[in-house]
């Protein structure tokens, strides 16, 4: 088992979920300009993947996360969850942390 530990500050900006459904049924994610209020700031860690998405650790605070959510640290970067899972461990909160995938905002092209 790897430890990853933090290296930037990581704050969450959850969207109402679930989202509207347009006439067809299918969800309308809100307007990405318009971001809702930060949910708070913890310790986490930003990783990038080899393959390019990245790889965020977010305080179990931060949980719900989910895909379509918004991730920023202290420098400006932004990415937008697209998978986000709760790791708990039982009796051991302390170690409990939500593991989420995301991509880059703007995204990186190669």
């Amino acid at each position: 088992m790897a430890v990853v530990l933090p290296n930037r500050r990581l704050t969450l900006y959850a969207f109402k979920h679930p989202w509207a459904r347009d006439a067809n049924g299918v969800p309308v994610p809100p307007d990405p300009s318009q971001r809702p209020e930060p949910r708070g700031t913890w310790p986490g860690s930003a990783l990038e993947q080899p393959d390019g998405p990245w790889s965020l650790r977010l305080d179990p605070a931060a949980w719900p996360v989910e895909a379509g959510d918004v991730v920023g640290d202290e420098t400006g970067m932004t990415w937008t969850v697209t998978t986000a899972r709760l790791h708990q461990v039982s009796g051991c909160p302390v170690v409990d942390y939500v593991q989420a995938t995301a991509t880059r905002n703007p995204p990186e092209v190669p």
